[in-house]
């Protein structure tokens, strides 16, 4: 019988994530996938498995039983560790970054939708999110052996890399410069963006934007001012105006942010 892991506590925001489904933004389907895929990927490496295997995405509290001897690896503690029929692990929240991922030898073998294994929660797309008593197949092992034991941990970016954003002629002289200049406080954050608070933008023109196309890492300023940079399960369209993209390297340094932390942004280097 295949190795499966049951949730036992499914913790804040757990879902399953691969590498997620480009190429569908003209159906309206977003990108989604792992918040911070360079982390997800490194943990999927250290149980030897492939970039695109299925992991646990989590905000922490998560907590789960195995029905077989299995490989997993958290991205907290980045090292892999062997576990038994019945074994209990946990992944616990991070005050420094607030997307954790849990990986398991084989990856987790739920169906694919448009070739991914992601939930979307914009959409509803893929696996639904975590519940309590929930089951998930393991896939079977790859043929990779494991390489490293453990590896370094990770920091951001103190600096976040943006680039001019196409509609800078809807807000005031000097808008992107106050942006780029400003303090800026993660006030809530999801997987479908991330809303921040600091300087005050004024739009100089003030009627509706017809809908246009959207990226990971866009920051969209809507009426209250507060300017939103889009996620993983941003929307395809929008109606707000885009005063900045992030450095596609840099999105995960803002969504790792937790609530209350503080960013500076940067054009050297963008």
């Amino acid at each position: 019988m295949s190795s499966s892991v049951q949730i036992l506590e499914a913790g804040i925001a757990s879902t399953i994530q691969d590498r997620g489904r480009a190429g569908f933004g003209h159906l309206g389907v977003s990108p989604s996938g792992a918040v911070d895929w360079r982390l997800a990927s490194l943990t999927n490496r250290l149980v030897g498995n492939p970039d695109r295997a299925a992991v646990i995405e989590t905000c922490g509290g998560l907590v789960v039983r195995f029905t077989g001897a299995a490989v997993v690896d958290a991205s907290r503690e980045l090292a892999p560790v062997s576990v038994g029929v019945g074994d209990i692990y946990r992944v616990v929240g991070d005050p420094e970054r607030l997307w954790q991922y849990l990986a398991i030898r084989g990856g987790i073998d739920v169906p694919t939708v448009l070739g991914s294994r992601s939930t979307d929660t914009l959409s509803g797309l893929g696996p639904a999110p975590l519940l309590v008593g929930q089951v998930l197949p393991i896939g079977v092992e790859p043929a990779s052996q494991l390489a490293v034991d453990h590896a370094p941990g990770t920091r951001a970016r103190e600096l976040v890399r943006v680039s001019p954003g196409p509609r800078l002629d809807w807000f005031d002289a000097g808008g992107f410069e106050r942006f780029v200049d400003g303090r800026w406080t993660v006030t809530d954050s999801s997987r479908v963006g991330v809303r921040l608070s600091g300087v005050r933008l004024t739009r100089r023109i003030t009627r509706d934007l017809p809908s246009e196309g959207l990226v990971r890492g866009a920051i969209q300023v809507p009426p209250d001012s507060d300017p939103v940079m889009l996620l993983a399960d941003h929307p395809t369209t929008g109606g707000y105006p885009v005063i900045a993209v992030v450095h596609p390297d840099d999105v995960a340094a803002v969504a790792q942010t937790p609530p209350g932390g503080t960013l500076r942004f940067t054009t050297r280097g963008a």
